[in-house]
């Protein structure tokens, strides 16, 4: 029987303004095999970007409105190759490669990162 590939380990950094919500969230993303980064607040994000790369951002739906649309523009001037994922409902600005509902289950929301993740089909 041949052997499965491992998953590839996801970088994550992950933030928010609510310690339970980050402290839950992450876990669940730990459990789907992901190293996650935690940090809570914009500040805190920021030091984060200055130290180290990550594959995906994720901002959580209790960071501000304001920390929501500038961070991804952060983030991509620090590496553009980082994909960025807002977790709120509405709309999202050029930067932010995808919005998920924080309303929708864990699972959801982690099918929604493995996504993001996919490479880009060949045209």
């Amino acid at each position: 029987m041949p052997a499965t590939a491992p998953k590839p380990t996801i970088k994550i950094l992950y933030g928010e303004s609510d310690e339970p919500t980050l402290s839950a969230h992450a876990a669940e993303m730990g459990r789907a095999g992901h190293h996650v980064t935690t940090v809570l607040n914009r500040h805190a994000v920021q030091e984060a970007l200055r130290r180290d790369a990550f594959d995906l951002v994720i901002l959580g739906a209790s960071l501000s409105k304001d920390d929501r649309h500038h961070l991804p523009y952060m983030v991509k001037k620090a590496y553009a190759g980082t994909k960025v994922l807002v977790m709120h409902a509405g709309t999202h600005h050029h930067e932010v490669d995808a919005v998920v509902d924080s309303n929708l289950s864990m699972n959801r929301i982690l099918e929604k990162i493995a996504a993001l993740l996919q490479p880009a089909p060949v045209r």
